[in-house]
This record gives structure tokens, C-alpha cells and sequence, in this order.
């Protein structure tokens, strides 16, 4: 769970392959507009949510981003840089975050779930039948929910960064940086030049607070129950120096979920897919890539 605002060559033949016989799937005069990054609306379950498209591949992939997180703020190299010919490429702001507000942001018991809905109620909204979730962070919680609650749409998913209950130790790293006024400039400044200062600190503390009522109630319980229910094919990233999840939350996501494979990476802090964005890429591709080729 934690936050994501605290935080092109193909180099063997195998991987020059997959771009070749991807290729096949767009049309030369199209490639224009494949590579770039679009943006749209469309009207779901009585919000205007925002998304970004790129890339022409068969297999569609929706980024989910993190708490306060949008699309480009999150998922900017994931969006410029994977593999466009193989992939077809959504990014989102959930409601109340990014471009998608209004409505403001709140955080009804509820909130995860309806976002999960709103994920997959927007995918099935751009005739996208059935994809593939990638969720950081907050967006890693709403991907296992969509994954354990609507099995039957979603392809593959892939999570880091993402836990499905709050233990004592996630509530004592939430309220340590609860007051933005004492985050770095560069962490800080970046979403208060996307929010506001106030509607940031307010929708911020908002977040923490209900974090602690799922420390309250439910033993922590998020979606706990769902794991087991989720039988897609699932890769569970983590950095080893992630200082906002605990290493105890991916072992615990591996181990209740039957289809899935864990994956540390040493170096890796919460926002592993930005700074190590190839090497990330280069995993969530050959990921897909070849449990496209099992099936």
C-alpha cells in the first residue's frame, strides 16, 4: 500500500523476435499515432475519469497508480518506454486523483473496492474485454482486489510495493511522514504543484487516517480474503530497500496466492519501477511475454 508520492533497445534476438512478429498487429500508417501518448475521458459510474493510451499490441495492460499517484506522475517510463508493439498501454487516475477530480478525493470503508470497480468499469468502457493489471503501491491493492473480485477479466497481474492488511509497523511508517511540511522539496513539490498545497496535505492526512481505520477494524484486514481467489498468473515485485512496505507483505501476498512468483530485487526502493525503470520493464515484459507463450 504505501504512497506513491513519497518516493530503445531491444538487446537480445529473443526480445528482437517478440518486436518483430508484433509489428505484424499495426498497420505502417498508424504507427504515428501507436507511439504516442493520447489522453481521454470517459464517464464511469458517474465520474469523468482520465486515462492515457499508448502502444497498439493485443495484450492490454492498465496501470494502476498509487495513493494521490496519476498516471504520468507515476507511470511515466512505463508509458514511454514498453514494448508498443507487443502491448497496448492504459493509464488512470482514479477518481479524485490526477485529472480525474472532480469529485475531491475520499476514503470511504469502501474506497479500494470502488475503485476496483471504476478500473475495470473503464477498461470494459474502451472495449477492452480482458487485460492485464500492473499495480503499484495503493494501485497494487485495488489490482488484487479487481483480480480476486472479477477473475474472469483479468489476464495476467503484476504488483510491488502493495500489502493486503495494515500491521502495527505500516501504521507507525504512515504516521511518521503524515505531515508533508516535513517531506523534502522534491518529494513535496511535485504534488502540490499537481493538487495545491491544501488539497494535498488535506487528502494526504485523509489517506492516513484511513489506513489506521483498517488497523482498527478487521484485525488490518484489506483484502486478505480475496488472495485466495485469484488464480491468474501473478508476479509479486519487491525492493529489498523498500522503506515503506515491509518485506513481511510480499511473502505474505506469495504465499496466499496460489499462481503467483516472487520476485526481490536488492536495490530496489518503493518507486523501484522509476528508478530502475529498464530493468523493471524488461521483467514486466518478459513476464507477459511468456505466459502468453504457456497459454
Amino acid at each position: 500500500m504505501a504512497l506513491s508520492c513519497v518516493s530503445a533497445t531491444m538487446g537480445s534476438s529473443t526480445r528482437l523476435l517478440r518486436s518483430v512478429l508484433g509489428a505484424s498487429h499495426c498497420h505502417r500508417a498508424a504507427v504515428p499515432f501507436c507511439t504516442a501518448v493520447t489522453s481521454g475521458r470517459v464517464k464511469v459510474n458517474g465520474v469523468s475519469l482520465h486515462y492515457q493510451r499508448t502502444g497498439w499490441g493485443d495484450h492490454v495492460v492498465l496501470l494502476l497508480p498509487g495513493a494521490l499517484g496519476s498516471s504520468q506522475t507515476d507511470f511515466g517510463p512505463q508509458l514511454k518506454y514498453m514494448n508498443k508493439e507487443l502491448f497496448t498501454v492504459i493509464g488512470w487516475d482514479p477518481r479524485g486523483y490526477g485529472f480525474s477530480i472532480p469529485p475531491a478525493r475520499d476514503y470511504p470503508t469502501d474506497f479500494y473496492e470502488r475503485d476496483a470497480k471504476d478500473a475495470v468499469d473503464l477498461m470494459q468502457a474502451l472495449n477492452f474485454k480482458k487485460f492485464s493489471l500492473l499495480g503499484w503501491s495503493d494501485g497494487g491493492i485495488t489490482a488484487l482486489i479487481a483480480a480476486g473480485s472479477y477473475p474472469s477479466l483479468i489476464h495476467k497481474l503484476i504488483v510491488w510495493g502493495a500489502n493486503a492488511y495494515v500491521a502495527e509497523e505500516d501504521l507507525e511508517l504512515y504516521n511518521a511522514v503524515k505531515d508533508i511540511t516535513k517531506w523534502s522539496p522534491k518529494m513535496r513539490e511535485p504534488m502540490e504543484k499537481l493538487y495545491g498545497e491544501e488539497y494535498f496535505a488535506k487528502t494526504f492526512a485523509a489517506w492516513v487516517e484511513a489506513m489506521g481505520n483498517f488497523r482498527r477494524k478487521s484485525d488490518g484486514n484489506i483484502c486478505r480474503h480475496l488472495l485466495p481467489l485469484i488464480d491468474c498468473p501473478t508476479l509479486i515485485v519487491h525492493g529489498l530497500k523498500d522503506a515503506l512496505v515491509p518485506l513481511f507483505h510480499p511473502h505474505s501476498l506469495h504465499k496466499q496466492m496460489k499462481n503467483s512468483r516472487l520476485h526481490l530485487m536488492p536495490e530496489g526502493k518503493h518507486n523501484l519501477h522509476l528508478k530502475y525503470a529498464e530493468e523493471f520493464n524488461r521483467l514486466v515484459e518478459d513476464f507477459l511475454w511468456s505466459t502468453e507463450l504457456s497459454q
